[in-house]
């Protein structure tokens, strides 16, 4: 206990303000809980496939080319879609953010821009509505809570153009980096292809989510470690079920079997789906808000209030240059 914390006054009867937690919970259930999802990746890595598997429902369709001869779609316009989901009375709004052909063409400079962007565009939207005369009881919330970075499963490392955005993005948003299509890699190479990503990622000082917080505890620094030693996670992903013997399964039907998206034997999906939705999906939203847009917030009110500074010492300067003489004394 603090020293500026009084003592606790022991109670003589029952008052009933423990029911805080359940009047704060039954108001937010009314409300319900937003969320915003961006996937970033080149085309046909499974991006759509993933948000599917993740919700177990058919929320985005592919946008990748289903020919050679398609024309390849550059990254010029963020695609948003939105929806509603329920599980058990908890209402959840989705707002799944997709990045079109980014990373697939010969030239990939500045493809990351529209990006970005739009990421720094939602904290400024969100800013704009915080600064109005009278604002909205409950700002609509579209600041990207997560970024999920897909990266090749080439086996080899980070292209540069991904250790590029990589390293912007860090800098104003949550990102998880996934290896697409693991399935593509054996087991042994997957890990060697790990390691060299991790040691990328160490060596550009480009952070991932989940780092360590000033009010994260022993088990908080535990738990993030465990999640980093995992990074980045290796999926497969699948959007349909499969009946086996007599159970629906998550599963790809491939050459030599089945793939079980749901068993950890397979792939990290499992672990992924748990860490960003089930243990923590409220601490990527407020990670959002407390870091990222507080950087942004106090960054864009110092701007403006240097520029407001500047813009009176110039007006002061102005008005002094044109002030009229002083009259002459009068003879003696």
């Amino acid at each position: 206990m603090s020293a500026s914390e009084p003592m606790p006054t022991p109670l003589s009867g029952y008052v009933g303000f423990d029911t805080l937690t359940k009047q704060i919970e039954n108001k937010m259930l009314r409300r319900g809980f937003q969320f915003n999802v961006m996937v970033v990746g080149q085309t046909g890595l499974g991006k759509s496939s993933l948000i599917n598997t993740l919700f177990a429902s058919q929320l985005l369709s592919s946008k990748g080319r289903m020919d050679p001869s398609d024309e390849v779609r550059q990254t010029t316009s963020i695609n948003t879609t939105s929806h509603v989901v329920t599980e058990n009375g908890v209402k959840l709004r989705l707002n799944l953010i997709d990045t079109p052909g980014y990373g697939d063409l010969i030239n990939n400079e500045h493809c990351w821009e529209p990006i970005v962007k739009y990421i720094k565009d939602q904290y400024s939207i969100y800013l704009r509505k915080e600064l109005t005369a009278v604002r909205e009881r409950n700002i609509p919330d579209t600041r990207v809570h997560v970024v999920l970075f897909f990266i090749d499963p080439s086996g080899h490392s980070l292209r540069s153009v991904d250790i590029q955005v990589l390293k912007k993005l860090g800098d104003i948003a949550n990102v998880i980096p996934v290896i697409a299509k693991a399935d593509s890699l054996t087991l042994a190479e997957r890990e060697v292809f790990k390691k060299r990503i991790r040691a990328s990622l160490h060596s550009n000082g480009i952070r991932v989510y989940p780092f360590d917080h000033e009010d994260h505890d022993e088990e908080d620094r535990e738990l993030n470690g465990l999640v980093q030693s995992l990074l980045p996670f290796a999926i497969v992903t699948a959007d349909k079920t499969i009946d086996v013997d007599g159970r629906p399964v998550r599963a790809r039907q491939v050459g030599s079997g089945l793939i079980n998206v749901e068993n950890k034997a397979h792939c990290e999906f499992l672990q992924l789906r748990d860490f960003m939705l089930r243990t923590n999906l409220h601490d990527l939203i407020e990670t959002t808000s407390n870091t990222y847009y507080e950087s942004f917030r106090s960054k864009q009110l110092l701007a403006l209030k240097e520029s407001s500074a500047k813009h009176q010492a110039q007006h002061a300067q102005h008005q002094g240059a044109y002030a009229p003489a002083p009259a002459p004394a009068p003879a003696a």
